[in-house]
C-alpha cells in the first residue's frame, strides 16, 4: 500500500506540473486547469488511502461542505468579481493551514516528543497561513468594496505597528518552539499573525491590489507546504512549492510591470479613491466629447485600429459587443489589436480572460512590450475603460506617483478616443493626462451601450 501510495503522488505531481505548463498559454489553459484539478484528485485519493486517516464519516462531510458551496459560487460568479474570489477562496487555504497548525499543536501536547524541524515548520505555516487569511480578506473588502479602496493607514505609527505585532507573532512561536505548551501561547500567535494581515493590507491602495492577490496567493503555498513538511505530507509539500514558486514569480513580474518593489508595496501602496478631474490649481481642464456616430466613421476610415480594455470593459460586460464590432472593422478590411497590459483590471490576467470569452483570436492580443511599438502606426487607439495604465503622467511628471510605471503609449496613436463614464480617476486616484490631450475625444457612457451604438453605426455605412 506504502508503494501505490508513493506511485499516485508521483503521478499526481507529474499532473501539477503538466497542468502549469499549460496555463502559459490561453489556447491551453482550461485544458491546463483540468489536468492539473485531475492530479489534485488523485493526490487526495491517495492521501485518504493512508493508514489512520481519520474518520472516514468527518472527511466526507468536509468535502460535501466544500463541493456544496465552492462549485455554486465559481459557477455563478461574474468575472467582475473574479478577483474577489481568488482572494477569498485563496484566504479560506490560508485559514485551512493555520488550523491544521493548531490541530498539530494540541495532538502532540506542544510538539512534545516532536523533531523541532515539525515545530519549526508548523508553527511557520499557522504565522504565514493567518497572515494569508485575514489578510486576504481585507483585500477582498476592499475589492468587493465592503472596505474603502484608499489606503486606510496609521499615520507615522504604521510600520511601528507592524513590526509590534510582527514580533509578537515571532516571540509567542519562540517560547512555543522552547516549549512552551500552554494553548493560550498558539492562540496569541494566531491572533497575533491575524492582526499583521490587516494591519499590512489596510494601507495598501487599490492600484496595488492585483500584487497583493498574487502575493498573499504565494504566501498561501509556502504555508501549505512548511504544514506538509511538519506533517510528512508529500502532496502538501509539493502542490505548496509549486503556488509558492510560481505566485512569487508572478508577484515580481507584476511589480516590474508597475516599476514598484514589493517591499514598497507591502509598506503602503499608492491610491484607491477618487479624485476630482482638475488641474493642480483646481480649475476644471477642458476635454473634447465625440459621439458614437463620429467615432465610427473615424474607425471605419482607417487602416489600424488598437482596442485598449480595462476594467471599465469588465464592469460593463461589454467584451461580447467589442468583438462584434472588431469582426465588421475587420469585414471593411481595417487591422484590429488588443493591447493588454499586465496589471489591467484586477488580478493577472484579467482581460485576457474576457476577450478569449468573447472568442476574441489569440494572436490579436498583443502585451504592452509588443503592442507598444505599433501605436506610432495606429489610427485610432479606443480605450475602453482603462486609466492609469494609459496615463502619459507615468513618463513626464516626475511627480506623480505612478512616475516610471511602464504603459501603454496610447498618446502615441494619431488619434484615441476614451470610453468611460464620467472624468473620475482611476484606482490611483489621479488625473489621467491622457484626457486633455489635442489627439483625444472622450465618448462618455456605460461601455457596452456605447459599444453597442458604434456597432449600429458600423452597420449603417
Amino acid at each position: 500500500m506504502t508503494t501505490f501510495i508513493a506511485v499516485l503522488y508521483i503521478i499526481s505531481f507529474a499532473l501539477f506540473i503538466y497542468g502549469l505548463m499549460g496555463l502559459t498559454g490561453p489556447r491551453t489553459a482550461v485544458r491546463g486547469n483540468w489536468i492539473a484539478a485531475v492530479g489534485m484528485g488523485i493526490a487526495v485519493i491517495a492521501t485518504l488511502l493512508t493508514p489512520g486517516m481519520g474518520n472516514g464519516l468527518l472527511i466526507a462531510l468536509g468535502v460535501g461542505i466544500g463541493v456544496a458551496v465552492g462549485v455554486p459560487s465559481a459557477r455563478k460568479v461574474k468575472m467582475t468579481a473574479m478577483p474577489q474570489m481568488v482572494a477569498l477562496f485563496n484566504g479560506v487555504g490560508g485559514g485551512a493551514v493555520a488550523l491544521i497548525a493548531w490541530v498539530e499543536f494540541r495532538t502532540t501536547e506542544g510538539y512534545a516528543h516532536e523533531p523541532a524541524y515539525v515545530a519549526i515548520a508548523s508553527l511557520f505555516a499557522a504565522i504565514v497561513g493567518s497572515v494569508s487569511f485575514w489578510g486576504s480578506n481585507i483585500a477582498f473588502g476592499k475589492l468587493q468594496e465592503l472596505i474603502s479602496g484608499r489606503p486606510i493607514t496609521l499615520g507615522k505609527l504604521q510600520q511601528p505597528v507592524n513590526a509590534l505585532v510582527l514580533i509578537a507573532a515571532i516571540v509567542f512561536a519562540v517560547v512555543i518552539a522552547t516549549g512552551g505548551d500552554a494553548e493560550l501561547l498558539m492562540i496569541g500567535l494566531l491572533v497575533a499573525a491575524g492582526v499583521l494581515g490587516v494591519v499590512v493590507v489596510l494601507p495598501i491602495g487599490g492600484a496595488d491590489m492585483p500584487v497583493v492577490i498574487s502575493l498573499l496567493n504565494a504566501l498561501t503555498g509556502l504555508s501549505a507546504a512548511a504544514m506538509g513538511l511538519a506533517l510528512d505530507n508529500t502532496a502538501l509539500i509539493v502542490a505548496g512549492m509549486i503556488v509558492g514558486a510560481s505566485g512569487s514569480i508572478l508577484t515580481n513580474l507584476m511589480a516590474k510591470a508597475m516599476n514598484r518593489s514589493i517591499p514598497a508595496i507591502v509598506a503602503g501602496g499608492f491610491g484607491g479613491g477618487t479624485a476630482v478631474a482638475s488641474s493642480g490649481s483646481g480649475e476644471v481642464r477642458p476635454v473634447r466629447s465625440t459621439s458614437a456616430s463620429d467615432t465610427a466613421i473615424q474607425m471605419a476610415y482607417a487602416n489600424k485600429v488598437v482596442v485598449v480594455p480595462g476594467y471599465g470593459m469588465a464592469v460593463a460586460q461589454a467584451q461580447h459587443v467589442v468583438r462584434e464590432m472588431a469582426k465588421l472593422l475587420e469585414a471593411k478590411g481595417i487591422t484590429v489589436a488588443y493591447a493588454i497590459h499586465p496589471v489591467a483590471g484586477r488580478m493577472p490576467g484579467h482581460m485576457n480572460v474576457l476577450l478569449a470569452e468573447a472568442d476574441v483570436p489569440y494572436e490579436q492580443l498583443k502585451e504592452m512590450d509588443e503592442i507598444n511599438s505599433e501605436f506610432a502606426q495606429t489610427d485610432v487607439a479606443l480605450v475602453i475603460g482603462a486609466n492609469d495604465v494609459t496615463n502619459p503622467a507615468a513618463e513626464t511628471d516626475p511627480g506623480s506617483p505612478i512616475y516610471g510605471m511602464p504603459i501603454l503609449k496610447v498618446n502615441h496613436s494619431r488619434s484615441v478616443i476614451v470610453l468611460k463614464r464620467s472624468m473620475s480617476s482611476g484606482f490611483a486616484g489621479i488625473d489621467n493626462e491622457l484626457f486633455y490631450d489635442a489627439k483625444t475625444s472622450m465618448l462618455f457612457g456605460d461601455a457596452k451601450s456605447s459599444v453597442g451604438e458604434i456597432v449600429e453605426e458600423l452597420k449603417a455605412l
